[in-house]
């Protein structure tokens, strides 16, 4: 929907693991540097969209997981919205409390994620990702994408998924066979944007991995599901983020000068759709433009779901930065990097920055944010206007099962 909040503040932990810490002590920390980062008190809050994905199967903490970790810095008797929607669950909160922003509802709102992952139960963690599927097609999806990689003489791919990875691997390993077969794309132009995506994490100092990588580093690691390698897969992660977001009224009583605009932000799901037809990203990308009145020429930067290394190249054809089948070329060209026409995963993405599911899309906004404010030091996009967040979650059918696009403007 077209949207008119603003962001006041944003804050997030570094992501990494976390033994140590639980939801409590990490959400604690993301919100705490945003309530400073806004010039608000804990007592401004008047509502908050808590996201959160795995903490059920993975903490055994369910039902009140917002309520939870607020209680625990000492926020209380304001309305708490716990939000779940797969890897889509942070932008998904983010959406509703801008959404409950601009309808005149509240002035001052949270949106915040908060996930820990890393466990000694490694299936475990795996087992939660099962849970992003329709679990009664569950042995049916499996089996389908075992034919497929046998079919394409894919070793890796055509065993254990689920096992010792998450099954998204082999969603995105399918889908990255299927691009190289019908457009020509390489497995060198994936490892291109795992080798930029690292490059980028080697600036950022709140990234998971910090060591850049070449080309070359990245095809001579270790196999997961062909064609992908290690480094073309995003890794588990602790970690949260969060966003102060104000109405303009708000905005303007408190002085903001450097509040980020909330100009769209689309939240859909996925449907049973005609082959070759408009898809899930397609459209909540079309109807951000739209509703912002920019186009995909007007974005200075981007930060997009790149939990594989082709899940960022597809991105790029779905979000229009380029034509269809045209991905490859868009990253060999050096576009989607630092010093590029259209830098994408700036904060290093998912591939690098990590993954803990339920505070990614906010930590995009956290990226975008501080890149318009310009405030990302030696990630800093010169000039930077406008930027766009994509973050999907789940599987069902051939799209994501949820999936959102926003787009924040320089006040």
């Amino acid at each position: 929907m077209k949207m008119n909040a603003y962001v006041a503040g944003v804050g997030m932990t570094r992501f990494d693991r976390m033994m140590d810490r639980g939801l409590k002590a990490i959400g604690a920390e993301a919100i705490g540097a945003a309530l400073d980062d806004a010039g608000l008190q804990r007592t401004d809050i008047q509502a908050a969209w808590m996201s959160n994905a795995a903490a059920g199967v993975l903490t055994g903490q369910e039902c009140i997981r917002g309520q939870v970790v607020l209680r625990g810095m000492g926020i209380g008797a304001i309305p708490v919205v716990n939000v779940e929607n797969a890897c889509a669950s942070a932008s998904t909160a983010f959406n509703q409390a801008c959404a409950m922003v601009t309808s005149g509802a509240y002035d001052v709102v949270l949106a915040a994620g908060v996930e820990k992952m890393y466990l000694e139960d490694k299936a475990k963690v795996f087992g939660a990702f099962m849970g992003a599927v329709d679990v009664e097609q569950l042995q049916q999806i499996i089996e389908k994408l075992q034919k497929s990689a046998a079919a394409a003489g894919a070793k890796e791919a055509s065993q254990s998924a689920g096992k010792n990875r998450s099954m998204f691997m082999d969603i995105y390993a399918a889908a990255a066979r299927a691009h190289m077969s019908r457009f020509g794309t390489t497995i060198e132009q994936f490892a291109m944007i795992s080798a930029k995506n690292s490059f980028h994490g080697s600036l950022n100092p709140r990234a998971q991995f910090r060591n850049a990588m070449s080309v070359e580093e990245v095809l001579a690691a270790p196999t997961i599901a062909e064609p992908l390698t290690r480094p073309m897969c995003s890794p588990i992660g602790d970690g949260a983020a969060a966003a102060i977001i104000v109405s303009e009224r708000k905005m303007r009583e408190l002085g903001l000068s450097k509040a980020v605009r909330v100009s769209s932000s689309v939240l859909r799901s996925g449907w049973d759709r005609a082959p070759g037809s408009e898809g899930l990203s397609e459209v909540c990308a079309r109807e951000a433009y739209e509703e912002s009145g920019l186009g995909p020429q007007d974005v200075n930067l981007v930060e997009l779901h790149d939990a594989s290394a082709p899940a960022e190249l597809i991105a790029y054809e779905s979000l229009n930065l380029c034509g269809r089948g045209e991905g490859g070329r868009l990253v060999a060209d050096g576009v989607t990097r630092l010093g590029g026409r259209q830098p994408v995963s700036t904060s290093g993405g998912l591939l690098r920055k990590g993954h803990p599911i339920g505070a990614t899309g906010i930590a995009q906004v956290v990226e975008i944010t501080e890149q318009l404010q310009g405030r990302a030091g030696a990630r800093q996009v010169e000039g930077a206007k406008v930027g766009l967040c994509h973050n999907g979650g789940g599987n069902i059918g051939t799209d994501a099962a949820a999936q959102c696009v926003t787009i924040l403007t320089r006040n």
